[in-house]
């Protein structure tokens, strides 16, 4: 029999709704600065290696460590109060998992930040890997991390598996890899922000995610 279909997830505004706590952590490392970014340039990057969205907006190598201290102090501060599981994600996750399913997590957050995201929400034992940023020297909007949950979880075969995300990076680097893609819409990102990237199916609900999810499994 084929084995189950693998399913691996973006976090951040697809598993956790944290974009109030991402977009608070930029305003505590930019503050009294008049060089910064706005808040839909910042979200419009969430998704991408943390320092690739501060470089532009520090002075030198000196400012953005420092810039980025500032928001990785905050971010660690608040996380547990700030951090969420979207509607139907844990009661999701523990169904897929107890399918049989292999999961894997395909994030730019530190691998480590990512696993207390994942216990917050108790769902933490269900992915089979967590790819952080610290895994592989390419990040999303490249393959390379999504090819390499793939080889963690033992999948050889791309098309048996779907990666589920909010974001263009998500979209690109899941196409680009050559697995299914579904774009979440209830994280921030608009449809009309996604459809550029043509994901292979679109998601409203954790109830869709089933869905697909089964629709791919039959297939």
């Amino acid at each position: 029999m084929t084995r189950p279909l693998t399913v691996l997830f973006d976090l951040d505004g697809t598993i956790v709704d944290s974009i109030e706590l991402l977009t608070a952590s930029m305003e505590h490392a930019f503050a009294g600065r008049t060089v910064r970014p706005t808040v839909a340039e910042w979200v419009a990057g969430i998704g991408r290696p943390l320092d690739d969205i501060l470089r532009p907006w520090s002075a030198d190598e000196q400012d953005l460590d420092l810039v980025r201290d500032r928001y990785r102090t905050f971010q660690r501060a608040n996380h547990d109060a700030m951090t969420t599981a979207y509607p139907g994600a844990v009661e999701t996750i523990r169904a897929l998992h107890a399918d049989g399913h292999a999961l894997g997590i395909v994030t730019s957050k530190l691998e480590v930040g990512a696993r207390r995201s994942l216990a917050l929400i108790g769902v933490e034992s269900c992915f089979g890997v967590v790819v952080g940023i610290d895994a592989t020297a390419r990040h999303k909007p490249d393959p390379e991390p999504v090819r390499f949950a793939l080889r963690a979880l033992d999948e050889p075969a791309p098309r048996r598996a779907v990666f589920i995300g909010d974001s263009t990076h998500d979209m690109h680097a899941g196409r680009a890899a050559g697995v299914h893609t579904a774009a979440a819409l209830w994280g921030p990102n608009s449809r009309e922000a996604l459809e550029p990237t043509r994901p292979d199916h679109w998601l409203a609900a954790y109830d869709d995610v089933r869905t697909v999810v089964r629709t791919l499994n039959g297939a």
